[in-house]
């Protein structure tokens, strides 16, 4: 497997989550007493990526908040309004990223047994190909060979060294460029995920933490 190095994206509003995020950035709201932010940062660690040499963290909205959560877990790429989004926020951190392979992860996905997902996603790896992690999902619009996506990306050096450093999103310019080459693989998560952007699936994702506190994150 290629040399990886991890990105968590932190940087956004969580309007659909106000007025609990007037205060809180979305990545620091807790499900089950642990931030989503500090489960993010843990998943990755159980897989060997850990530390501002291998994880970065960006940050936009209440960015401070953000800042201080992480401390030196990882590397900080605070960006200025407004934010840069999934595409410029993992392009604005081009020279820290330096050829390496980069797993890509939102802060507000609730992934149970994520830890066994991630490795999935890296194991057997080429270097070459977008890998998505996604959930089965028949019958719903815009997915990926019938899934849904789960909250965490695989991107080759080869597609990040191109993105420009201006606002966009990962789904315009890499992935569906990436599935029409027929460069893009999807690995089922198998476990739940939750994509806590509203009060209802942060709640749903409070109830599952607390049913199965044993869950690793």
């Amino acid at each position: 497997m290629t040399d990886v190095c991890a990105v968590v994206l932190a940087a956004g509003e969580g309007t659909r989550l106000r007025p609990l995020t007037l205060t809180t950035p979305k990545p620091l709201l807790p499900v089950g007493g642990v931030s989503l932010l500090d489960r993010t940062l843990a998943r990755l660690a159980a897989v060997g990526l850990s530390g501002p040499a291998d994880v970065a963290v960006n940050a936009c909205y209440l960015a401070a908040q953000i800042v201080d959560a992480v401390g030196d877990r990882a590397r900080l790429s605070v960006e200025e309004p407004p934010a840069l989004g999934t595409s410029g926020g993992v392009a604005n951190l081009r020279d820290w990223i330096g050829g390496r392979g980069v797993l890509v992860c939102n802060a507000d996905a609730y992934l149970a047994e994520g830890e066994a997902s991630l490795r999935k996603m890296l194991d057997g790896w080429d270097g070459q190909t977008v890998r998505l992690l996604g959930v089965l999902a028949p019958g719903e619009p815009h997915l990926f060979s019938g899934h849904a996506f789960a909250g965490a990306s695989l991107l080759p050096w080869s597609r990040v060294s191109a993105l420009p450093v201006v606002p966009g999103e990962l789904v315009r310019t890499v992935w569906r460029p990436a599935e029409a080459a027929g460069e893009l693989q999807v690995v089922t998560h198998d476990g739940v995920f939750i994509d806590c952007g509203t009060p209802q699936r942060l709640a749903a994702a409070d109830r599952h933490a607390a049913s199965t506190k044993g869950n690793r994150p």
